[in-house]
């Protein structure tokens, strides 16, 4: 049983804070999203960082975990907290998630396509994008596609 889980037991759907750690994964100037099964939106690999993980450990696992790619090189795209890092999961969880964003063009492995928490990956040019990007994530995809970031 992992962390989340088991202070899930203890507090029930009461807001957790988190901390969540994903990567910007681009490629011929195009970003890599990941449609997700949960809330049918689109959103950057990435997830909740374990107890003793760092933020880069984080981010490469769950990159590798749900995208089979391992990345070679991070750099720190941005720092993101405040009133949009709030959510209630489906289940009726609540969290409060600190982002730590990276970007990384090295990257290599086979791309997995669909999975657990994942309909389909596919690769964006920034004009290109999605209109049901997750909530939480928009400020930095958006970002990202007009060349800026949070740091």
């Amino acid at each position: 049983m992992n962390y989340i889980q088991t202070m899930r037991q203890l507090i029930g759907n009461e807001t957790l804070l988190t901390i969540g750690c994903g990567v910007i994964l681009v490629e011929n100037e195009k970003i890599l999203l990941q449609h997700r099964t949960d809330e049918d939106n689109w959103c950057i690999p990435g997830g909740m960082m374990e107890l003793g993980e760092t933020f880069e450990e984080t981010a490469i696992r769950e990159t590798l975990e749900e995208t089979g790619l391992v990345i070679k090189e991070l750099k720190l795209f941005g720092l993101y907290s405040g009133e949009s890092c709030f959510v209630t999961y489906p289940n009726g969880d609540k969290a409060y998630s600190v982002q730590i964003i990276f970007q990384s063009s090295h990257f290599e492995g086979n791309l997995i396509h669909a999975g657990e928490e994942t309909k389909e990956h596919q690769f964006f040019h920034k004009h290109e994008l999605p209109s049901n990007l997750n909530t939480r994530q928009g400020r930095f995809i958006q970002e990202w596609a007009n060349g800026k970031s949070s740091i």
